[in-house]
């Protein structure tokens, strides 16, 4: 499931990932062929300057009519206005081009990560995903823009230089050919050496970028232990690492673009001094060896270019992987293919029938061992339990986060497996203990879960959760911009917005995971009461610590190590004498101790 690769295999690294992105390329084809028209265009002017000078040096110069002079000159300006143009008309086009194709791969690449089952973000980083989503879509930006157009234009100008140099002289170009073998194989050599430490150096930055995001979304955590200095040191030191890599990467691409330039340039002085032997024997004319000196020095100038860019290419292609591992990644929840519609109108009802599962990164740990429990339409359960005995992993399986190893979750008499996860989910509420707020307004996070809900409809929700109080006391009401993870709200504000948020979803079956934990004893009554009023004609499911939440629930089942012990009324299990009666005995007794210590100050 890690999108995490190996690194015994980046030395099979090429650019080849760059052609994952012809798809996007081909939604913009009229950009596309504006870009390589212009493109042609720039490189076909400047491959005809070479041409005006060797007629201006071998006839211009024997004439004394200045006008033959005159006129090439007035056509180089001619020439200058046209490369200016289709220059700048290029830049325009791929640039837009490279913009407007990493906007959609950031999408997309969202789209399909928000979509992906918990089960990938359990041994997957929030802070990788994110750098990916960032580092490595600039890198391709660039690479689809400027470096792209780059290595086409100067990859244009090369091969039509090569050709125009066979043209001028075959017996020059036959010694300045036969050096590219020479020049190429090293290339391609320290291409490999480049491409294997960009991309160590991409992970490398895409952990720092990682620790970083959870330390800083942690600020508060990190200052209350006074763990600054740790925190500095290892970000520190993933940094360092970071930029060890970095530098390694720039070390291979500066050795590749000096030895490409020596190469290059070497055999162009030799291949001219023995061109210049020839113009002074008098087999070759002075202005066909200058303008073989200038298609040459075109020639050599972009393949040294394309040495460079080659680098950076080689860099944007590890980012494009990166990215299109994201995109290879199936969600272990997937819709089937023929998806069965849940019945009309909704029923409520829940089955686990034999269910036993274990979390696909602790395979080896069995959370939940074959439970069987049956809840009825409009039925409110609690479900109670120490620590760890699989609460939770009940509401994971109903939401289908996950789906059972063995077998089946049923809701509305239909499998889990056998409908669409949006389908069932619209069917369900939920509180959470850990509430989820957004760095946006109060309205748009009740609004969450119904987006193009009024104004009046949220306050209503607000409103029932006992939430509206505190609301409008904000400074700018429901417009009230909270901080990231709703900072700026207490724990009680919090969770009665996720409450809110719930009430507006009107979904028939309603998930409660401690969903008054956070808040004081006046508001705990208030809410509850709201709470009261929503469980009416649904199906309410309970998670709790605190027993005193549960004891109007129909039934309550006892959890303990992935298997119910117990089911009951709070009655029946207090006089069975077993682990809920153990459990309300410890939380009441302590509950008294407390109030009588209270009582005695």
């Amino acid at each position: 499931m890690a999108v995490v690769e190996q690194p015994g295999n980046r030395q099979r690294r090429s650019i080849s990932p760059l052609f994952r992105l012809l798809p996007y390329l081909k939604r913009y084809r009229g950009m596309v062929a504006g870009a390589l028209f212009f493109l042609t265009l720039a490189a076909a002017t400047t491959l005809v300057l070479p041409l005006a000078v060797r007629r201006m040096v071998d006839q211009g110069f024997n004439h004394t009519d200045t006008n033959f002079i005159n006129s090439y000159f007035g056509m180089l300006v001619v020439m200058a206005v046209v490369l200016a143009i289709a220059s700048a008309m290029r830049y325009y086009y791929v640039i837009t081009i490279g913009e407007r194709i990493v906007a959609d791969l950031r999408r997309e690449v969202f789209s399909h990560v928000t979509a992906l089952s918990p089960a990938f973000f359990d041994v997957n980083q929030s802070g990788e995903i994110v750098s990916r989503l960032t580092a490595d879509t600039t890198q391709i930006k660039s690479a689809v823009g400027a470096t792209a157009s780059v290595a086409l234009r100067n990859l244009i100008l090369c091969l039509g230089a090569i050709g125009m140099m066979i043209v001028t002289s075959p017996k020059l170009s036959s010694l300045a050919l036969g050096a590219i073998p020479l020049i190429v194989f090293p290339l391609v050599a320290f291409g490999r050496s480049v491409r294997s430490r960009s991309r160590a150096a991409q992970d490398t930055l895409a952990a720092a970028s990682a620790f970083a995001g959870e330390a800083i979304g942690a600020a508060r955590t990190v200052q209350a232990f006074n763990g600054e200095t740790a925190a500095n040191q290892r970000y520190g030191t993933a940094v360092e690492s970071a930029y060890d890599a970095a530098r390694a990467a720039i070390k291979s691409r500066a050795l590749l673009t000096g030895v490409a330039i020596s190469l290059i340039f070497g055999s162009v002085v030799g291949v001219l001094w023995y061109g210049a032997q020839s113009v002074l024997a008098g087999t070759l004319s002075a202005g066909t060896l200058g303008q073989f000196l200038l298609y040459s020095v075109i020639a050599a100038g972009s393949l040294g270019a394309l040495s460079e860019v080659w680098g950076e290419l080689s860099q944007a292609a590890g980012a494009t992987e990166r990215l299109t591992e994201l995109l290879a990644e199936v969600s272990a929840v997937r819709p089937p293919a023929n998806p069965l519609p849940l019945p009309q109108p909704p029923l409520g009802s829940v089955e686990f029938a034999g269910v036993r599962f274990a979390y696909p990164a602790r395979p080896e740990k069995e959370m939940l061992a074959g439970i069987d429990f049956r809840i009825r339409p409009g039925e409110t359960v609690a479900i109670v339990g120490p620590s760890g005995a699989g609460k939770s992993t009940v509401f994971s399986l109903l939401l289908r986060f996950y789906d059972p190893t063995r077998g089946s979750v049923v809701i509305d008499g239909l499998d889990a497996r056998s409908v669409d996860p949006d389908a069932l989910r619209a069917r369900i509420a939920i509180v959470p203990q850990d509430v989820t707020i957004f760095a946006s307004s109060i309205h748009e996070n009740i609004a969450f879960g119904a987006p193009g809900a009024s104004r009046e409809a949220v306050r209503a929700a607000a409103i029932a959760a006992q939430a509206d109080e505190f609301i409008q006391r904000l400074e700018h009401g429901y417009d009230t911009v909270v901080g990231e993870r709703g900072i700026t709200l207490s724990g009680g504000q919090r969770q009665r917005i996720a409450i809110a948020r719930a009430i507006l979803k009107n979904a028939p079956i309603l998930l409660l995971d401690e969903a008054t934990s956070a808040l004081d004893a006046e508001s705990e009554t208030l809410v509850q009461k709201a709470l009261d009023g929503l469980m009416q004609d649904r199906t309410t499911l309970v998670i709790a610590h605190r027993l005193a939440t549960v004891l109007k629930a129909d039934r309550i089942l006892v959890m303990d190590k992935g298997l119910i012990v117990e089911e009951g009324t709070h009655q029946s299990l207090i006089h069975s004498g077993g682990l809920y009666a153990r459990l309300a005995r410890l939380q009441f007794e302590a509950g008294a101790e407390d109030t009588a210590a209270l009582v005695s100050q």
